[in-house]
């Protein structure tokens, strides 16, 4: 049987494409199986990740027929939320390039990331109660974090869908380009984040994520490694030189 995704690998990236181009990339358990497996590859050898998808179409949605056939033993085992929350946890940072649609759990997939760029016709929102249902895998509290309450509660409780420049000034994409340009757009900002040392960036990652109350105190300790890295010496003695070339 043929995979969901397309998948290139590189020493310093992973680039995956949602392959599903007759269900526009609907997300089904198969591809579910699938991301798992990548998040368990990532988190052995942490590299940047790069989340597009194929046939002009991000993600549009769970699969249907999958979730009809759902009860709440399958709701309460949160398929899609425990991908979703290992995606985010991921140590170093997740690219999503936002084509077309990215609705239901395919806008909680890019929720999940942390930078979202689109190109023009992207379509992003969570219209799960239309279907008698609630978008649970994270938009619930990540959508609040990223566009504020009252914009969130438009999504979520009366539909709205955000046209790319709607994303753009809510601040929930940072970069709209050409649907051709976008995923050399998503390398690019790949490459400005990895002038950054990889330790550094997850460290970073890391703390950003934790809660209020381990502040300041997982900040200190994450730099008290850092001080006694090689490569914050060789990154510091190499910035100094050029100074004083």
């Amino acid at each position: 049987m043929a995979g969901t995704l397309q998948v290139t690998r590189s020493p310093e990236r992973v680039e995956i494409l949602l392959d599903r181009p007759s269900a526009r990339n609907a997300i089904n358990q198969a591809m579910v199986d699938e991301l798992h497996a990548v998040c368990e590859e990532l988190e052995r050898d942490p590299r940047v990740l790069l989340l597009g998808g194929t046939g002009g179409v991000f993600a549009s949605g769970a699969d249907i027929a999958e979730l009809r056939e759902r009860r709440a033993a399958d709701a309460l085992a949160g398929i899609n939320t425990h991908l979703f929350s290992r995606i985010a946890a991921l140590p170093m940072p997740v690219i999503a390039a936002l084509d077309g649609y990215a609705l239901g759990g395919g806008a909680e997939l890019a929720y999940a990331t942390d930078f979202r760029i689109a190109s023009p016709t992207l379509r992003i929102g969570n219209p799960e109660p239309a279907l008698g249902i609630i978008a649970a895998a994270g938009a619930g509290w990540r959508l609040r974090e990223l566009v504020g309450e009252p914009l969130a509660k438009e999504i979520l409780l009366a539909g709205r869908i955000l046209t790319a420049e709607e994303a753009l000034a809510a601040r929930l994409v940072t970069e709209i380009h050409p649907a051709e340009e976008l995923l050399d757009a998503a390398r690019a900002l790949a490459g400005r984040i990895l002038r950054g040392d990889p330790a550094a960036l997850r460290e970073t990652k890391r703390v950003f994520a934790a809660g209020a109350h381990e502040h300041p105190q997982i900040d200190l300790e994450a730099q008290a490694v850092l001080f006694e890295s090689p490569e914050k010496l060789a990154r510091m003695t190499a910035f100094l030189e050029r100074k004083h070339a």
